[in-house]
């Protein structure tokens, strides 16, 4: 009986017990992160933010972090990322882990905090505002959130390029006091700014990623150990900072029971970090200062090393830290007689101008009347040797003016080696779109590292689901490559490589094996989908405004925010069409287009030119590819084939163009005869544009070209069934008389007839060796024109061009199309055009025979 009352009692004790820890066992913690770096700014890009972002988000997503993350947001896209992300930590619940990391330019004003958007155009000092994130804005909502940590990083004090004119900003950032739950950390102390880096990464990022997978490293000791390790890389020039309120413990990854032991227990090395500095090695007492971070750690280093090369560099980092102090707390009293004290300190200080800012808003004079009592600070005013540093306009420890001797290496108590994968980190390859992150390859974790079991599993997280193998994505594939530590490799497609089953569980032929890789007909969009599994998914309304402007931007535009990494289409080379211009109708005679044409842009291989008697002669739509105005012209630009076309029906009399006045002749004098090598210049073409001929009649309404338009090229081959030889002009006896001036593309068409054949026009000539010119008609150096074959039985001499008077305007002609009687009769013409027999020569010597050249006889 005894005994079970013994029981009984021991039950109930353990009641509280069971109610109090079955709650939070059943409560996974839940852990969540904005990841943002901006690199693509209009003043001038940046080299690592964005591999920096990329670097830090593979990291938390590693730790079971459901990561969102975006590169080069502008101002409206970054606001809207920070609001999405408060409201996903409103509704995670309180025990929830978030985490901020942004990289880029951050700049300070009246003491607060700015993130610059890549758009931001800060000319000076009252632009802050209006351009740039208040960090504060967003900070205070997340801690008012309550949860289980929240951790902010900025990754911003950079010398930057802004407020050029009227008061000067403070160099780097503003010391600012974390609320209740909060961590808020700098990549480089208050009022300091951090070297730039020429990557592929900055310190920061590299040691902060490099610490967050320690194993059973606390929340602080990740920060402490990060500085320690910037210090080493930047070899002194960069000194980062960090403040905590946050009072519940906290890992990113836990050790193993059955790891390796570390080179210094850990009773050692918290014996040593300990004693006080003075009872440390100069060395040590330089890495504990360091690694303390304080005010008081580094005065005390001071105190008992003030001889050590150490001792100028702390000096300078306690200028620094000194005024940054003071400034804070001013600031927080906000009051004039505060102000006033500041300026009595710090009469150059880096917030002078801070300091004259707002005693303007609080409408007090600049200086302190003779009555006024200082503000009692609670740490000593800076002695004279600290002046030098606080009165630099930017201050970076790796000055020249300086000259600091280098720190030594930190000893392995305090700093472990850095790690093989850390030692050379390859840049990540090219982000896969627009805003999304460069992912650098997945590096694994040592197997005796893990997440904690209580972290929910963050959704579709292939690094988190293969934290232990090396992931490595083929874009040429579309797949993933995972290698575990045994060395089995398993190749699977992205949405295998997002659970849990995606890793080799055993050393099979069938794991070993690479699976298939994707279909080469998959659509050229899914290619990068391998890499988009990996990356963080962008925010909602940064996935919201790409899917926008990846539908509505035009070809051969860059996308807004892609800085050089969003895919654009290569600009249209010349001689090749514009995108968008297919299809359209070429200008008409008197439009305002001046777009020339390429030799071959009108050229149809395989079509030939419309018989005689076509019933619609002189319109420009059945010219197909010629009806393309898209792109530069040379003077053949309505060059078409060089194939037989239908003689006549019935052996007509082939039909000649309507009169035109010679003034209305819309081409210039070498449009009949071009050379074979020399093209006028599309210059000459948008000259002759300028002008229009309000007498053409119809046929002469065509589409504008450059003069030689109507030349048929002398390289196409004779087409089936024509003669061998190239056709020339027969000969014209001196009593032929052209019934009216014509048009070039009247008098030569490009096709090619038989001998049998009565041709519409005159067969094309061979283009002569040089062009001739508006002032003057010379017969060609060397005409290539054949001897002269007589005229098939029974044809009418064809008839031949009267020399042409350059006209302003010169008109394309379409494919040559032998008008038809009708239609010829159909346009209005001169009802008295002048027959004028060309000029004939006294006579021709004995075996040359007359010809006619350029409108003009000769012998031949």
């Amino acid at each position: 009986m005894p005994r079970i009352r013994q029981l009984i009692a021991m039950a109930f004790a353990l009641i509280p017990l069971v109610l109090v820890f079955a709650p939070s066992a059943a409560r996974a913690e839940k852990r969540i992160a904005l990841v943002v770096g901006n690199a693509a700014y209009q003043v001038g890009a940046l080299a690592t933010p964005a591999n920096d972002a990329g670097l830090v988000a593979q990291t938390l997503q590693a730790a079971g972090f459901d990561v969102v993350g975006a590169r080069d947001l502008d101002q409206d896209s970054l606001r809207r990322a920070f609001r999405d992300f408060l409201e996903k930590a409103t509704g995670a619940g309180p025990d929830t882990v978030a985490f901020i990391y942004v990289s880029g330019y951050g700049v300070q004003i009246e003491g607060e905090n700015y993130f610059v958007p890549i758009d931001a155009k800060i000319a000076r000092d009252s632009d802050v505002a209006a351009e740039a994130i208040r960090m504060s804005d967003y900070i205070r909502p997340l801690a008012a959130l309550k949860l289980k940590a929240s951790i902010v990083v900025l990754d911003a004090a950079r010398a930057n390029p802004f407020a050029k004119s009227g008061p000067p900003l403070a160099g780097g950032l503003a010391l600012v006091e974390p609320d209740p739950g909060v961590l808020i950390a700098f990549n480089a102390a208050p009022g300091t700014v951090a070297p730039e880096g020429q990557g592929p990464y900055g310190a920061y990022a590299q040691a902060l990623a490099e610490m967050l997978r320690e194993g059973g490293l606390p929340l602080a000791g990740v920060f402490d150990r990060a500085r320690l390790r910037v210090n080493d890389l930047t070899k002194g020039a960069e000194v980062a900072w960090h403040a905590s309120k946050v009072e519940t413990s906290l890992v990113f990854f836990e050790r193993a029971s059955d790891a390796p032991p570390p080179a210094v227990s850990n009773e050692q090395t918290a014996a040593i970090r300990a004693r006080p500095i003075r009872d440390l090695a100069a060395q040590e007492a330089y890495a504990a200062a360091l690694e303390r971070d304080t005010l008081d750690g580094y005065s005390e280093f001071l105190t008992a090393y003030s001889d050590d090369p150490m001792a100028a560099r702390v000096r300078a980092i306690v200028a620094a830290r000194r005024e940054a102090i003071t400034w804070r707390r001013t600031r927080v009293v906000d009051t004039p007689a505060a102000y006033w004290s500041y300026l009595r300190r710090y009469p150059q200080g880096p917030h002078a101008a801070d300091a004259h800012r707002r005693l303007a808003y609080l409408a007090a004079a600049f200086e302190p009347p003779p009555s006024f009592t200082a503000m009692a600070y609670d740490l000593p005013p800076p002695p004279p040797e600290e002046i030098v540093y606080i009165r630099r306009p930017v201050l970076v420890f790796d000055d020249p003016v300086f000259a600091f001797a280098p720190p030594p290496p930190p000893p392995i108590i305090f700093l472990a080696p850095l790690p093989p994968e850390f030692v050379v980190l390859a840049p990540p390859p090219p982000p896969v779109g627009l805003f999304v992150l460069p992912m650098p390859v997945y590096r694994p974790v040592p197997v005796w590292v893990r997440p904690p079991a209580y972290v929910a599993p963050p959704p579709n997280n292939v690094i988190y689901n293969n934290v232990h193998n090396t992931v490595v994505v083929n874009n040429v594939t579309n797949t993933v490559t995972i290698t575990n530590p045994s060395g089995q490799t398993q190749t699977v497609p992205p949405a295998v490589a997002m659970a849990p089953a995606a890793q080799p569980a055993a050393a099979s032929p069938q794991q070993a094996a690479p699976a298939p890789a994707a279909p080469q007909a998959a659509p050229a969009a899914a290619a990068p989908a391998a890499a988009a599994a990996l990356a963080p998914s962008l925010p909602p309304s940064v996935a919201k405004k790409a899917a926008t402007l990846a539908t509505q931007a035009p070809q051969g535009s860059a996308q807004p925010g892609a800085a050089g990494s969003a895919a654009t289409q290569p600009a249209p080379q010349p001689g090749q069409p514009l995108p968008g211009m297919k299809g359209q109708p070429l200008p008409s005679p008197t439009g305002t287009s001046t777009t020339p044409t390429t030799p071959s842009a009108a050229i149809a291989p395989g079509t030939s030119t419309p018989a005689a008697g076509s019933a619609k002669p002189a319109t420009a739509p059945s010219q197909g590819p010629a009806a393309k105005p898209a792109t530069p012209s040379s003077p053949s630009a309505a060059i078409t084939p060089a194939t037989p076309s239908p003689a006549p029906a019935g052996g007509a009399k082939p039909a000649t163009p309507p009169s035109q006045t010679p003034a209305a002749t819309p081409t210039t004098p070498s449009a009949a005869i071009a050379p074979a090598t020399s093209m006028s210049t599309p210059q000459a073409g948008a000259r002759a544009n300028r002008k229009t001929s309000p007498s053409q009649t119809p046929a002469a309404k065509l589409p504008p070209s450059t003069p030689s338009a109507a030349v048929t090229p002398a390289g196409p081959p004779p087409a089936p069934g024509a003669s061998a030889k190239p056709p020339t002009l027969p000969p014209q006896t001196p009593a032929a008389k052209p019934s009216a001036p014509t048009t070039p593309s009247a008098a030569i068409t490009p096709s090619t007839q038989s001998p049998a054949s009565k041709p519409a026009t005159p067969p094309p000539q061979v283009p002569a060796a040089k062009p001739s010119t508006p002032s003057s008609l010379p017969a060609p150096t060397k005409p290539i024109i054949s001897s002269p074959s007589p005229p098939p039985a029974g044809a009418a001499k064809p008839v031949t061009p009267p020399p042409q008077i350059p006209a302003a305007h010169p008109a394309t002609p379409p494919p040559a199309k032998p008008i038809a009687p009708a239609a010829a009769a159909a346009s209005p013409a001169p009802a008295a055009a002048p027959k004028v027999a060309p000029p004939q020569p006294k006579g021709c010597p004995p075996g040359k025979a007359m010809a006619v050249v350029n409108g003009q006889p000769t012998c031949k």
